[in-house]
């Protein structure tokens, strides 16, 4: 006689919230679709991860540039946006040597100074709290955010102090296509306020908000080297998406915001005594663990000056 089967057991209903991260797998592209990786003949590239983050060797960021090396390196940051040398002995005016390489400088009013005007100086530690452990892409808040940055560690904590970095083409590749529908072409306002009010003070910010009023950016951004699609709002100085009310503006960017969070974006850097960081501010968004406190942690940041988002 033919087996009865047991009638299917009927599942409950289950709904998690709209929106949000969701598993399964991801388009990990590190280019643009059109671009082709070539091998490098002037230094090794050690990758750390699937599209993002690579340690380079054999390169002394005390010694002037070539011209056929600073395109190179070009070729790399664009490639992996955020680049990583270990073992440089370099001061801060050979940092700023570096990162003239790629442009003038910036500076900066709301962070403490180094021995140059150009060098923001992050000293932290016991009762000097870190303020960077949130998801950002710097000065943001300006009509032309910075084009890229170099990083060293002027002293390096024991234990913990990382910093990571979120490719955010990535991020919007991965996006659902409905999403990308609502966001291509919107644009999103953009302040120093929000970032800087966790640990600046009031007569600080009132004296700098007329020099420094709100600016708009496009939410999605072209890059204006690789040409591709990148996701450029961000948790410190995004407030709001032109054109929407409140609710449907904070429900939006609370999405967009979280996928910096995915770890398949993502590379993390942990540093040593020499090393030296270089990505690109308009390719993606970064986050300073805040975990070494009460060691001591100092750091010097020179930022290049960039263009007007497109």
């Amino acid at each position: 006689m033919p087996v009865e089967l047991p009638e299917r057991v009927r599942l409950r209903p289950a709904r998690v919230p709209a929106g949000g991260i969701l598993e399964g797998p991801r388009l990990l592209s590190r280019l643009h679709e059109n671009a082709h990786s070539r091998p490098y003949e002037m230094f090794h590239v050690r990758p750390l991860g699937r599209v993002i983050g690579a340690e380079i060797e054999g390169v002394d960021l005390g010694r002037p540039l070539t011209p056929a090396l600073r395109d190179e390196l070009n070729r790399a940051l664009l490639e992996w946006k955020v680049l990583f040398f270990r073992d440089q002995d370099i001061d801060s005016a050979q940092q700023r040597a570096f990162a003239r390489n790629w442009g003038p400088l910036e500076t900066n009013p709301f962070l403490p100074a180094g021995d140059s005007a150009e060098v923001v100086r992050f000293a932290r530690g016991a009762g000097v709290p870190g303020f960077e452990n949130i998801w950002h892409t710097d000065v943001t808040w300006r009509p032309a955010p910075a084009l890229g940055s170099v990083l060293r560690l002027v002293e390096v904590p024991p234990l913990g102090g990382d910093t990571l970095w979120a490719d955010m083409a990535a991020a919007y590749d991965n996006l659902p296509a409905d999403v990308r529908e609502r966001i291509d072409g919107r644009r999103a306002v953009h302040d120093f306020v929000p970032g800087f009010a966790r640990f600046a003070g009031h007569d600080l910010l009132a004296r700098l908000q007329d020099r420094f009023p709100p600016v708009e950016h496009p939410v999605v951004r072209v890059h204006p080297e690789t040409g591709r699609r990148t996701l450029f709002v961000n948790q410190a100085f995004t407030t709001h998406i032109t054109g929407l009310d409140r609710d449907e503006s904070d429900r939006l960017l609370r999405l967009l915001f979280a996928q910096a969070h995915v770890p398949e974006y993502q590379v993390r850097f942990t540093w040593r005594p020499g090393s030296v960081a270089f990505w690109d501010n308009r390719a993606t968004q970064h986050y300073a663990v805040n975990d070494y406190h009460p060691h001591v942690r100092v750091a010097e940041r020179v930022a290049i000056a960039g263009d007007r988002p497109f």
